[in-house]
């Protein structure tokens, strides 16, 4: 394979934290980024938890009607730095495929080229993590309701919670903890349009598709690879609308029965966010398509009536004479790419995908088992389900 050294290194990861984690080593080989996502979960969640030890609240701390802030800063923050590490280096890889693979011809690689500088100049921008930062540690200020789900989003909820006093506790939240999540959030938010950006100036490039690809996508089949990495972001996205969904039916707030309709909504806005994009090719991948088939249906015409001229209508042909022939091999060959063609998906996206996607959805609420029935006949249930012949 012919490498161009020429190709910048790809990301949409960067920015003032990226940079202070490097700092301060929570940040390794450039891309993993765990050490900084579980320092900045356990940081908010011990600050706060201190402050609750402290000032005698401890058991309001651990309230199942604060159940969302747990599951914030302990697996959702976390999770963001996790797919962050897992999700880089393949969209790196996937930028290299294509440009040494021959996917985007010589004569598009500048613009590619372009669009990739574009987009690390700004990711590595302070403008914007700083904007996002500013905007999310003002909003408490003015925002009354909260704007993400969960009672324990709300101002006035959790100084209600708390007797109606505002408590060191309730500041550390409101205006500490709670403003770091929702900046971790927005962040991710902006890495996604970033890489949704990279993927739309990539489709009207003038792609070399290749209709036989054995990816069944023209070439794009390690475009499937690189969205499969975003499970981790789409497990903390279910979880934090799941235990916000929780403080609403404990709180009385939600019906149990409200989470049959909820769920599948869930799942079709992940969908929408991780495979959604993919989109984006499917006219250029319609065409290769439908193109490659009138191309290889006509010279499988040509080839299948030569080769009955030459096997079937000759009379000198004999059995023996057939034997060990290429011709017979190569009409196989030809029937064999034909059926790629045919098959091949106008989406570079599988079962598989949509299948991780939908794993990674309903995880996080596979506890409101435990919500809707007791723990006991749970176990009862189970038990019963292993013992049973």
């Amino acid at each position: 394979m012919k490498t161009n050294n020429n190709i910048p290194e790809f990301s949409v990861f960067g920015g003032p934290l990226h940079k202070l984690g490097k700092k301060l080593g929570l940040v390794r080989n450039g891309t993993n980024s765990i050490r900084l996502g579980l320092a900045l979960g356990l940081l908010a969640w011990i600050l706060l938890l201190i402050i609750s030890v402290l000032s005698g609240t401890t058991e309001r701390f651990f309230s199942l009607k604060l159940l969302a802030g747990h599951v914030r800063f302990l697996l959702a923050i976390p999770l963001f730095f996790i797919c962050e590490t897992w999700v880089g280096p393949t969209m790196a890889d996937f930028v290299r495929n294509i440009m040494n693979s021959g996917l985007v011809p010589e004569s598009e690689q500048p613009a590619l080229v372009r669009t990739i500088r574009r987009i690390n100049r700004v990711k590595d921008s302070w403008m914007v993590e700083g904007f996002l930062f500013l905007v999310m540690f003002l909003l408490p200020f003015f925002d009354t309701s909260g704007i993400l789900p969960g009672r324990s989003t709300s101002t006035s909820y959790l100084i209600e919670h708390a007797g109606g006093h505002l408590t060191l506790a309730n500041i550390s939240y409101i205006w500490i903890c709670l403003p770091l999540f929702r900046f971790l959030l927005v962040r991710w938010i902006w890495h996604l349009v970033l890489w949704w950006y990279f993927l739309y100036r990539l489709q009207r490039l003038k792609l070399r598709l290749i209709p036989t690809h054995s990816d069944g996508a023209g070439g794009l089949g390690y475009l499937e690879v690189v969205q499969e990495h975003f499970t981790p972001l789409a497990v903390a996205f279910s979880a934090i609308l799941a235990a916000s969904f929780a403080e609403e039916i404990i709180t009385g707030m939600l019906p149990f029965e409200s989470l049959y309709y909820l769920i599948p909504v869930v799942l079709v806005l992940n969908l929408v966010i991780f495979v959604g994009p993919l989109f984006f090719f499917s006219n250029k991948l319609w065409i290769c398509r439908v193109k490659g088939l009138n191309e290889y249906m006509v010279m499988a015409s040509h080839y299948t009536e030569a080769f009955d001229q030459k096997w079937l209508m000759d009379e000198k042909a004999t059995g023996e004479s057939q034997l060990g022939t290429s011709d017979i091999q190569s009409l196989a060959d030809l029937t064999n790419s034909v059926r790629v063609i045919r098959d091949m998906r106008t989406v570079p996206a599988s079962r598989r995908l949509i299948m991780a996607f939908a794993v990674a959805v309903i995880l996080p609420f596979i506890p409101f088992v435990f919500i809707k029935l007791n723990f006991s006949e749970v176990m009862k249930k189970l038990f019963q389900m292993v013992a049973s012949p």
